[in-house]
């Protein structure tokens, strides 16, 4: 039999065989289904170094583009020099998408510091220590200003006179966290301003928690711990204080022991002192700034600090609570315990931060807990746009008494509470990823203690 012959059968028998193979029905004898790829519909993969770098750039491109440190007379000319301030009739900050001075953008400059000490690039430290450098710049001309004039308006008043905790805690942690890392600013005179304000002027309970009168007298708001542990806790360690310390754990325990539901493993968003019933919404953001209030303070609070021991044990039960309600998605519902509730992008970003943070710091186990944020990462790129702009966050939200309250909170690119926590969970990703290895067996992600090579699946398959 000649070569072309042999050819001939051998091409015959081919389409033959995969004529017979597509004619048997796909059933367990003539198919190992457990390799069928299933129709995912965020990415089941485990993310590359250089693409979550993709995703910071992203980001960092459009923030540093929109947020301009400059200040304008009368929203025309520039001033580049402050001393002018004085002499101008109005000034402003130069107009961008967001706020320098918020407390949004202080979880943002946060996330510019982690992300320089993850992928090693300064640019984004640079983007934190150019607008913090600018506020400690202009602040002492304000303060000159408001000498001759206590009644001026101007752009740096809820810096130098802070109305609420939204005003301090999240931007005096990031200001900390900068000068321990190298920035060259007197942020002192700032520092200290506002953690005078948490510490001695901001409304208190009779039994030191901290507190609002607003929508009603005596509420609590889950936000709040967020808005002023991470300052104390970083003030505890900067001043060498550990009545800063004392006071961190006291608000999270004595929240705790009004709002966090044991059974669910969730805080619910407020609670009214003196009331019989509260508003019992697990609100996701609000859970995300409690988690993240946590691994924060975890941070920096002394090992032998006697509250130590029950925050970590209330963060682990938080994690539990919170990964056992993560959608197929990859992301969490607005309120988290109503899965008819839409999908929320900041929440799902602070809680992949805090989770994995929790991770790479040993508090909780990577095998459990990997899967679960690598999942969520994936979904948050997805909501990162091609111009850098995180979609499907919430605008900011007061305390509500009804699920329509929550169910209906709009969503916007321009809620800028979004971008911080994006900033934040990418780069404790990198970390993740550094610090672990995490690979596909047998079609699910795992993580393990050591590199792994393998051409199929470990320790067989059921």
């Amino acid at each position: 039999m000649n070569k072309i012959l042999v050819s001939r059968v051998f091409l015959i028998f081919c389409f033959v065989s995969s004529f017979i193979a597509a004619q048997q029905p796909t059933n367990d004898v003539t198919t190992p289904l457990h390799l069928i790829k299933p129709d995912y519909e965020t990415p089941y993969e485990v993310p590359s170094e250089k693409n979550i770098v993709d995703v910071l750039d992203r980001v960092y491109n459009y923030l540093n583009a929109v947020t301009p440190a400059k200040l304008v007379n009368g929203d025309v000319e520039d001033i580049a020099d402050y001393k002018k301030i004085k002499k101008a009739k109005e000034t402003s900050f130069k107009p961008g998408d967001f706020r320098l001075t918020s407390y949004e953008w202080g979880v943002t400059y946060a996330g510019m510091l982690l992300a320089s000490e993850a992928t090693g690039d300064e640019k984004y430290a640079e983007y934190t220590n150019s607008r913090l450098k600018f506020l400690v710049d202009i602040q002492p001309h304000y303060a000159e200003l408001e000498e001759k004039n206590p009644d001026l308006k101007h752009p740096m008043k809820r810096v130098l006179h802070p109305h609420a905790l939204d005003d301090s805690g999240a931007v005096a942690a990031a200001m900390i966290k900068a000068k321990t890392r190298g920035l060259n600013a007197d942020v002192d005179p700032l520092i200290n301003n506002f953690l005078n304000y948490i510490s001695k002027n901001q409304y208190r309970l009779d039994d030191g928690t901290l507190a609002r009168n607003r929508p009603m007298k005596n509420s609590l708001w889950l936000d709040d711990l967020f808005m002023s542990v991470p300052a104390l806790a970083q003030m505890g360690k900067y001043a060498n204080d550990d009545a800063y310390f004392d006071d961190a754990v006291k608000q999270v325990l004595q929240f705790a022991e009004r709002m966090f539901n044991d059974e669910k493993g969730l805080f619910m968003h407020a609670y009214i002192v003196g009331s019989e019933q509260h508003p019992e919404f697990y609100w996701g953001r609000a859970n995300g700034w409690a988690i993240m209030t946590m691994v924060e303070l975890l941070e920096v609070l002394p090992e032998n600090h006697n509250g130590r021991d029950d925050v970590l044990k209330l963060l682990k039960k938080h994690i539990e609570g919170i990964t056992r309600l993560q959608s197929g998605m990859g992301l969490w519902h607005q309120l988290l315990d109503r899965n008819d509730s839409y999908l929320e992008t900041s929440a799902s970003a602070i809680y992949t931060y805090s989770i994995a943070r929790a991770i790479n710091k040993g508090y909780v186990d990577a095998k459990a807990y990997g899967p679960a944020v690598t999942l969520a990462w994936n979904a948050i790129t997805e909501k990162v746009n091609d111009k850098g702009q995180v979609e499907g966050t919430c605008v900011g939200t007061g305390m509500g008494f009804d699920a329509a309250f929550y169910y209906y909170r709009p969503v916007n690119v321009y809620a800028a509470h979004g971008y911080g926590p994006v900033l934040l969970a990418g780069a404790e990703m990198i970390t993740l990823l550094k610090n672990s290895h995490p690979m596909l067996n047998d079609s699910a992600i795992q993580f393990y203690d050591e590199e792994i090579k393998t051409d199929g699946p470990i320790f067989g398959e059921n």
